[in-house]
C-alpha cells in the first residue's frame, strides 16, 4: 500500500428536511386543524481513530464527503427521518487542519476517538407548529437549515518512541532492517527511503517502535532534496537517533547540517533528547574510527556510540540506551538523577 501523509478533502453536512403544510381532512371532522409535520435533522460529518490504517491514501480517490439531507415533514403530524451520519476513518496520529493549514480543528492520537467536525442543519418547522388561539389554520412552514461545508487538511504524524535522523546514505534504513521485521528499500545511492517506515523492536523487556524518516540535506527547509515535510512524523518521538556516518570525509558537518535542519523546522526538535551514533564502523579502520569519533564529539559537545547495522557491532547496546529514555525517561547513563541532599546538621 503507498505511503501518504497528507490530504485534502471536502465535507460538508446534511440540510435539514423541509417542514410540511398539510390540513387534516376527515370525514365527520369539520375543522380538522394543521397537521404538518417537522422535518428531520441533516446528517453529521464524524472523524473516527480506527485501528489498522497507517496511511492516509484512500483520500486521494476520493476528496468529497456530504452527509444525507434529512427527510422532508409529511401530513398527519409525521417527521422526517433524520439524515445518515457519514464517519471519515483515519489512523492514529492524525490531525486535521482547516483549510488555511494552521487552525487545528482536532488531533486523534487514540483508537476509538471520534470528533464532530460538522452537524447536520435543523429540520424545519411543518405548519402545525405554528397553530395558536389566535391562528387555526397557519399555512406556512420552516425550510431546513443549509449544511456546514468546507474543505479541510488531514496530515498524519507517525506515533512513535524513537526517531532516526541523518543525511542520506547513513544508514538509517539498514539499521532498521537489522532491528526489526520492518523490510525498507535498501540500496548504494542517495533518498532511497522515499517514506517513513515503522519498525516494532524488542529488546529485553522493552517494546518500542521506530521511525525511520528520508534522509535530511541542507537547506531541506527550505525545499532542497525531499525538504522538511517528513520531519513531522517525530514530533511526537521521545527520543533521536542521529546516525552519522562515519565512512564521509566531514562528520562534524553532516552533524551540523541535520542540527541546524532540526533547529530551521521547529516545533522542539531541536529540544529533544539525541543519541548521537557513528556508523558503519564495520567499514572503518582502528585508526580511522578513532579520529571519526574524535571530531564528532568535537563537533556535538558529547561521545558518539559507534555502531555498525550491518555487522551489528554496538547496536545491542544502542538499543538499550533508547529502552533505558522510554523506561525510565531519564536522558542517559551520564544523567542521573540528583543525589538527596545531606540532612543538616547544626
Amino acid at each position: 500500500m503507498k505511503f501518504l501523509d497528507q490530504a485534502k478533502v471536502y465535507v460538508q453536512s446534511g440540510t435539514g428536511g423541509a417542514g410540511c403544510v398539510s390540513f387534516r381532512r376527515e370525514k365527520y371532522i369539520e375543522f380538522g386543524g394543521p397537521d404538518g409535520g417537522d422535518g428531520g435533522k441533516g446528517g453529521d460529518v464524524w472523524v473516527e481513530c480506527v485501528e489498522g490504517l497507517n496511511t492516509l491514501i484512500d483520500y486521494r480517490y476520493q476528496q468529497h464527503y456530504k452527509a444525507k439531507t434529512g427527510t422532508h415533514g409529511m401530513g398527519k403530524n409525521r417527521t422526517g427521518a433524520a439524515g445518515a451520519d457519514i464517519t471519515l476513518k483515519v489512523p492514529v496520529g492524525t490531525q486535521i487542519f482547516h483549510e488555511d493549514k494552521e487552525t487545528l480543528l482536532a488531533d486523534l492520537t487514540e483508537v476509538g476517538q471520534r470528533v464532530l467536525l460538522a452537524a447536520g442543519g435543523n429540520g424545519g418547522f411543518g405548519n402545525a407548529h405554528f397553530k395558536s388561539s389566535t391562528n387555526r389554520a397557519p399555512r406556512r412552514a420552516n425550510p431546513g437549515q443549509d449544511g456546514l461545508g468546507f474543505w479541510i487538511w488531514l496530515r498524519l504524524k507517525l506515533i512513535a518512541d524513537i526517531g532516526l535522523v541523518g543525511l542520506p546514505n547513513a544508514g538509517k534504513s539498514t539499521l532498521l532492517a537489522a532491528v526489526s521485521r520492518a523490510r525498507p528499500k535498501i540500496a548504494d545511492y542517495p533518498f532511497t527511503t522515499l517514506s517513513p517506515n515503522l519498525g516494532t523492536v524488542a529488546v529485553d523487556t522493552t517494546d518500542f517502535v521506530i521511525a525511520d524518516i528520508p534522509g535530511l540535506i541542507e537547506g531541506a527547509h527550505e525545499g532542497q532534496g525531499l525538504g522538511d515535510r517528513f520531519l513531522g512524523h517525530i514530533e511526537r518521538c521521545r527520543a533521536l537517533v542521529h546516525l552519522v556516518d562515519g565512512t564521509q570525509e566531514d562528520v562534524a558537518g553532516a552533524y551540523h547540517t541535520i542540527r541546524e535542519e532540526l533547529t530551521a523546522y521547529g516545533a522542539g526538535l531541536e529540544d529533544k533528547h539525541e543519541i548521537l551514533v557513528l556508523n558503519k564502523a564495520d567499514a572503518l579502520t582502528a585508526e580511522a574510527r578513532a579520529e571519526a569519533a574524535a571530531a564528532l564529539e568535537q563537533a556535538a559537545g558529547k561521545a558518539p556510540m559507534i555502531i555498525s547495522g550491518v555487522s551489528g557491532e554496538g547496536v545491542k547496546e544502542l538499543l538499550r540506551a533508547c529502552a533505558r529514555l522510554i523506561d525510565t525517561n531519564l536522558p542517559d547513563d551520564s544523567e542521573q538523577p540528583p543525589a538527596e541532599a545531606a540532612a543538616w546538621q547544626p
